[in-house]
């Protein structure tokens, strides 16, 4: 188990590898360099990037423990055909006509080259907030048999608490990571950290990235000694003399 707050995650003591997933949030250059959406709408990206050694090192201690590690990106067609009028108007309002900012075309929409993304890694693009609202995000969460969700990146009060919700109302079981998780406005941030934990954890819980990166070590170690001790199915499979 993982200890957080205002319980112990998951609930039921019962964390599979299998049916976990890391969800790394829009950590991409549009949020998070000095040039991007984030800093042309006036906000400093810097507490963005002050969350990236902490992602990095969950993202490590997710891969040993054989737990999934899900990225989203942000962005708008290059042809701005899946925008409403609404959408345009806010973009024109926000100064970004005639730019690349926010679309899947330009160099702003890929991930920051310091977070590891790996090549078996899972990317899931959006035009949303949330990575549920017109993705296959669902749909590869229940393709690959994930029920557990951890969620990390940017920002805590728009794209991930937004997301975190409608996997609540999913029935995901959801734990936030405090300190891999940022915003450019502190009391924003905050407040959607507050929330995670409001009615005794209406949307799951909280931890930090020190006590996850424990549980998930823990795991990792269990699933090597079970692989060791030819109990994992995929030592079995190996090794046939041990029987079914």
């Amino acid at each position: 188990m993982i200890k957080a707050t205002p319980f112990d995650y998951p609930y039921d003591g019962r964390l599979v590898a299998e049916n976990t997933a890391l969800v790394v949030i829009d950590l991409q250059q549009d949020f998070l360099s000095t040039s991007g959406y984030f800093a042309r709408k006036g906000y400093d990206p810097s507490p963005l990037r002050a969350i990236l050694p902490a992602v990095n090192r969950l993202i490590a201690a997710a891969r040993k423990a054989g737990v999934t590690v899900i990225h989203t990106r942000q962005g708008y067609r290059a042809d701005m055909a899946d925008m409403t009028p609404y959408e345009k108007w806010r973009r024109k309002r926000s100064g970004l006509d005639g730019t690349d900012v926010l679309l899947r075309s330009g160099a702003g929409f890929q991930i920051v080259p310091e977070i590891d993304v790996a090549p078996h890694d899972i990317i899931v693009d959006k035009t949303c907030n949330s990575a549920f609202t017109y993705t296959d995000f669902e749909l590869v969460l229940r393709a690959q048999g994930i029920t557990h969700l951890m969620f990390s990146g940017c920002t805590t009060d728009v794209c991930v608490h937004t997301t975190l919700r409608e996997a609540c109302d999913r029935n995901f079981q959801c734990l936030t990571v405090s300190d891999a998780c940022a915003s450019g406005d502190r009391q924003a941030h905050e407040a959607a950290l507050h929330m995670v934990t409001v009615e005794d954890g209406v949307f799951g819980v909280l931890a930090d990235s020190d006590a996850v990166i424990e549980g998930l070590s823990r795991l990792g170690d269990s699933l090597k000694q079970q692989t060791i001790d030819g109990l994992h199915p995929a030592a079995r499979v190996s090794n046939p003399e041990r029987g079914a």
